[in-house]
C-alpha cells in the first residue's frame, strides 16, 4: 500500500527525489502551531473522531489538511485556543511559525496558512471559585 503523497520535493537531479506525504507536513504543522502560546490544541473533524474510535490510533496531525495548489502548500489548521488570548495576535504568530517551520524542514513553499477557531477551553475553576 502507497503512502498518501503531497508533493516531490527536488533534492538533486542525479540522485533522485524526497517524497513528503501528507500526514508528514500535518505533523510538522500541528507542532509549530502548538508552540505558540494561546493555542490550546487542534481540533479533530467527526470523520477524524469516528476514525480515531475505529482504529484506536491517535493522529498527530488531526485537525490540520494539507492540500496542494499551483505548486505551493496550503494549510488549514483547526484549532482550539485557551479564553482570554488575542485570537487576531495568536493567529499571526501560529500562521508565520507554521510557515517557516514547515519551508525550512521540507523545503515546500507555503502559500497559505488558514486558521479556524473552533473552539475556545476555559482555564479550570478550583472549588472555592465555583461557589462564589
Amino acid at each position: 500500500m502507497e503512502e498518501n503523497i503531497l508533493s516531490e520535493v527536488p533534492i538533486e537531479e542525479e540522485v533522485g527525489i524526497v517524497r513528503i506525504s501528507d500526514e508528514v507536513i500535518g505533523v510538522i504543522a500541528s507542532l509549530a502551531a502548538s508552540e505558540i502560546e494561546g493555542v490550546a490544541g487542534m481540533s479533530a473533524g467527526l470523520v477524524e473522531d469516528i476514525s480515531k474510535k475505529i482504529t484506536g490510533k491517535k493522529n498527530v496531525s488531526k485537525g490540520v489538511k494539507v492540500t496542494m495548489d499551483n505548486g505551493s502548500a496550503v494549510i488549514d489548521l483547526h484549532m482550539a485556543v485557551e479564553y482570554g488570548i488575542k485570537i487576531p495576535d495568536m493567529s499571526l504568530k501560529v500562521q508565520k511559525n507554521v510557515k517557516n517551520t514547515v519551508e525550512t524542514m521540507t523545503g515546500l513553499n507555503v502559500s497559505l496558512v488558514n486558521i479556524h477557531v473552533q473552539s475556545i477551553i476555559f482555564p479550570k475553576m478550583n472549588k472555592e471559585e465555583e461557589i462564589e
